[in-house]
């Protein structure tokens, strides 16, 4: 007897602990599915618009040069900088660009050669959306949109309905099949005339930076149950500033809520004598070695994946040595991700390494790395700053400042009616 009723506590105990079955007879769990996170990848990527991307010559080429060289990673642009997207489903298609047709095709088709997916979304700066949608723009004093220098319109950073359309794109985007979602123009304007700009809320110089954190905590609160990484691009100083610069952007502060930070240390965007290099456009492994070495005083180096420069800019030429000399520096700052930017998309191949070389980059020695410092200590170059220029910078902004609100004042009612 006593057997009898071992045997059928062991049977009971049995049929309590098995796992659950589907119809299709896949095991289930008993508690809610989690998405786990993607895993981390040592990101080598370069920047495509989706009207390359929509392009097959294009994606010949791209597919040849992701083959071929030590490049891993592709950032494609879903909401350009025009505001235009490239994917339906968003806010009744007011935004909606044919330029990339059957995006779920090709990020398919990436994944096969696993290459890794992330999608640039541009936030607040946007010709679009706020001449559709008013209500979600940066406007005048008396109403209209707000125009920066190139007369484009942007999306208040204080109003939430802007910010959950851009959240919805995100959303939307995640669902597609990217890895990661990247946030760039993650700020206030700083171009043009932005004593003019008002918002939902009168803005705060020591709070604005505040309503970008939030954006990128609801991001992230939608995102991560979803396993999708988050990035942002910032501005290149912002590895050394400690203000929000004016436009929102406290790199810590940011970087506490996201994956990954990507400053944009292009040397060419660098004004001459910062960090005391006389013309940092023509020192490209000084800057950006400079910059990283101050971006890692701040922040996880971990969570470091710069932009670099392959272009040329005012008038000095980049071609294979000044890739090679800025991938150089990263790996020397012990950083090994980053991304080349190109608005055009032509990228200089004999810049990268070969796919199966990819691993062979080797820490360069105390002497060489000094030659390229010019033997001068980092720490007294970050804090270098060309005084002179920044004095001609200030005379230049408060000339550009008086000379908006002066045309601003005799022409605001034909500023306001332009169109795109």
């Amino acid at each position: 007897m006593k057997k009898t009723i071992f045997f059928a506590f062991i049977v009971f105990s049995a049929f309590l602990y098995q796992p659950c079955f589907s119809e299709n007879g896949d095991s289930q769990q008993p508690q809610a599915n989690i998405v786990q996170p993607k895993l981390s990848v040592t990101a080598k990527g370069i920047h495509l618009t989706s009207f390359v991307v929509g392009s097959q010559n294009r994606r010949a080429y791209f597919d040849a040069l992701l083959q071929d060289t030590e490049l891993n990673a592709v950032v494609i642009d879903v909401k350009e900088i025009d505001g235009a997207i490239g994917i339906k489903g968003i806010s009744g298609d007011l935004a909606f660009s044919k330029s990339l047709p059957n995006p779920e095709e090709y990020i398919k088709h990436l994944k096969e050669k696993n290459i890794y997916t992330i999608a640039r979304i541009v936030v607040f700066r946007d010709n679009t959306m706020p001449r559709k949608r008013p209500d979600l723009a940066v406007k005048t004093p008396e109403g209209g949109l707000w125009q920066d220098r190139k007369e484009i319109t942007w999306l208040d950073p204080y109003n939430q309905k802007a910010k959950d359309y851009i959240l919805d794109i995100a959303e939307k985007t995640a669902d597609i099949g990217f890895d990661e979602i990247q946030f760039d123009y993650i700020r206030f304007p700083s171009d043009g005339n932005t004593k003019m700009c008002r918002y939902q809320v009168p803005r705060s110089t020591e709070t604005a930076y505040l309503e970008i954190i939030d954006f990128l905590k609801q991001a992230k609160e939608r995102l991560a149950p979803k396993g999708i990484k988050t990035s942002i691009d910032v501005f290149g100083l912002t590895t050394t500033e400690t203000t929000d610069m004016g436009i929102g952007q406290k790199i810590v502060e940011m970087t506490e809520h996201v994956d990954y930070v990507s400053p944009m240390i292009y040397p060419s965007h660098y004004n001459k004598g910062e960090y005391g290099i006389p013309d940092p456009n023509k020192e490209p492994y000084r800057t950006v070695y400079i910059a990283l070495q101050g971006a890692k005083k701040r922040l996880p180096v971990e969570k470091l994946r710069p932009w670099l420069q392959d272009f040329s800019m005012k008038g000095v030429k980049y071609g294979p040595k000044q890739i090679q000399e800025q991938i150089q520096a990263c790996f020397d700052s012990g950083v090994e991700t980053w991304m080349l930017w190109n608005a055009a998309c032509k990228y200089t191949k004999n810049g990268l390494k070969a796919k199966s070389e990819s691993n062979t980059y080797k820490k360069s020695s105390k002497e060489i790395i000094d030659n390229y410092l010019k033997k001068e200590n980092v720490d007294h170059a970050m804090k270098k700053r060309a005084v002179t220029q920044n004095k001609k910078q200030t005379s230049a902004v408060k000339k550009s400042t008086h000379t908006a609100t002066k045309k601003y004042t005799v022409k605001s009612s034909s500023t306001t009616k332009k169109k795109k």
